[in-house]
């Protein structure tokens, strides 16, 4: 292994690898920016011209920065303009938004940029730890854990809820999972509610349906509601944190590093869902009070999902490159690249290709440093967004969301969807719905459904639960997560009454 790391390194560090390293975080930052043009679209298009360069490792190194430069910037336009730029930051505009809103933009930022950078490093040293021994371990779960992975996921729904809105919270995800039934089902592979629209046989577009309920609802919203909203949002001031702030979100980056770098190692599993079960952990092991903060500009809220997504992006490439898996459309990319470039990705990889293994990971280290030199001298310069007047502001947001959504699936289809169900959005939240339960049911409906009919499948039946001591596991924390708010709140609500008593 210290050979292998030593030859990485020297790997890493020639002047070509350097310069990937540097164009690749570049790239990846500015196409995060920009609503619906993904990590996917970017690498995809740079395939061409990775597998020109000859050098298995600089091609790599090149695409890998692209992914993980993505995932850091893609909070930018989650924190200053509520549209996120890709998946894995969608949960970064839950409090990253309202913090913006209350003239802390920069902060904001600033918190985003050292959570992934800690994250995205972290993650590279787990990897260089853990990477032979996790092949083995995500070698273990099949579809009958992904199913139960899900349903956790589900049921930590509360969440993502305000005081007294779990029932509302409940009903937004019933309609997320509803939603995620429309297209080719999983057990037969005809198209279901689709009322005759061709478009519509591959189901709703994850980005159409990000902008639908968070940017184009912001936009109206500012038009309908312009003299209730405060501009102190264009501020910039304080852009640093506090001690007393750093000590607050040093427990929770080192938690989510860990936890995140772990759903990245489960192949299917990747940076959205990491990023949404970090927020939804962290704020259910917060205090009464700073519960009652998440939504409304937490820096836990923000910290919690920005270290998550960035470690789950380095954990990704464990099942990639030691067992020739992607865990993502983004790493099934990678892996076509990898072939093109007449290297196999498996157990034999580090052995046979020590120099390209290694050369990746030292490279991430390198790259989550220029990214962070990168983007915090620029904060004060990228936050001047909100400066810009409102009657400027609303074109430039309504501009990026449509066409995030048409570059996302590349027809005018998606515009009509968006348009439908951004006015639908609008009025729910001036119905005070959350909209982040039915994003989270719509990602983890169609997974869910897959896995549970492939388990099926397999089992003849629901024997599979019993079978299977992990997914029993797994459907009891489930469970767990389902009964003790309940369990809480009810203790909580005895213990008053035994106090108005005089108990």
């Amino acid at each position: 292994m210290l050979e292998g790391l030593l030859i990485g390194l020297q790997t890493a560090l020639s002047i070509q690898n350097l310069l990937m390293v540097i164009a690749g975080c570049l790239i990846g930052t500015f196409i995060g920016m920009l609503p619906g043009l993904g990590p996917m679209s970017i690498i995809a298009i740079m395939i061409p011209v990775a597998i020109s360069m000859g050098d298995p490792s600089a091609a790599l190194i090149l695409l890998a920065g692209v992914y993980y430069g993505a995932i850091f910037g893609g909070s930018t336009s989650s924190i200053l303009l509520n549209a996120p730029g890709v998946a894995g930051t969608v949960a970064s505009s839950f409090d990253g938004y309202p913090m913006a809103r209350k003239g802390q933009a920069g902060k904001a930022l600033t918190i985003a940029a050292i959570a992934s950078f800690a994250g995205g490093t972290i993650g590279a040293l787990l990897l260089m730890v853990f990477a032979p021994a996790l092949s083995s371990v995500a070698l273990l779960f099949h579809s009958a854990e992904y199913f139960a992975l899900m349903v956790v996921g589900l049921s930590a729904i509360a969440a993502f809820a305000g005081t007294g809105q779990v029932a509302k919270a409940l009903l937004m995800t019933l309609v997320g999972l509803i939603m995620a039934t429309v297209g080719e089902g999983a057990l037969f592979n005809l198209p279901r509610f689709t009322m005759g629209i061709m478009d519509l046989q591959s189901g709703f577009g994850f980005i159409t349906l990000a902008m639908a309920m968070f940017a184009l609802p912001e936009a109206l919203f500012l038009v309908l509601k312009k003299r209730e909203i405060s501009e102190d949002g264009g501020k910039i001031e304080n852009l640093r944190i506090s001690r007393e702030e750093g000590k607050k979100i040093a427990p929770v980056i080192g938690r989510q590093s860990l936890q995140g770098f772990f759903i990245g190692v489960l192949p299917g599993a990747g940076a959205t869902i990491a990023s949404f079960l970090g927020y939804a952990v962290e704020r259910n092991i917060a205090s009464k009070e700073e519960q009652e903060e998440f939504g409304k500009g937490s820096i836990k809220g923000l910290a919690a999902p920005e270290t998550a997504n960035n470690a789950a992006c380095t954990g990704s490439f464990v099942p990639l490159l030691t067992l020739g898996i992607p865990g993502s459309g983004t790493t099934a990319i990678l892996l076509g690249a990898l072939i093109a470039l007449n290297v196999t990705p498996g157990p034999r990889l580090m052995v046979d290709e020590p120099q390209v293994f290694w050369a990746v990971i030292m490279s991430m280290f390198i790259g989550n440093l220029v990214l962070l030199i990168l983007n915090l001298p620029l904060i004060p310069y990228i936050a001047k967004v909100l400066t810009i007047p409102r009657n400027y502001l609303i074109p430039f947001i309504l501009f990026f969301t449509l066409m995030g959504a048409y570059i996302g699936q590349n027809n005018a289809t998606e515009l009509l969807i968006l348009v439908g169900f951004g006015v639908c959005a609008t009025a729910l939240k001036f119905a005070d719905y959350p909209l982040a339960p039915l994003l989270i049911g719509f990602i983890l409906g169609g997974m869910m459904e897959n896995n549970f009919a492939r388990s099926m499948q397999l089992y003849d039946g629901m024997g599979f639960i019993i079978d299977r001591p992990m997914t029993l596991a797994l459907l009891v924390i489930a469970a767990l997560l389902v009964l003790l708010p309940s369990y809480r709140a009810r203790r909580a609500r005895a213990r008053a009454e035994g106090v108005a008593e005089g108990d």
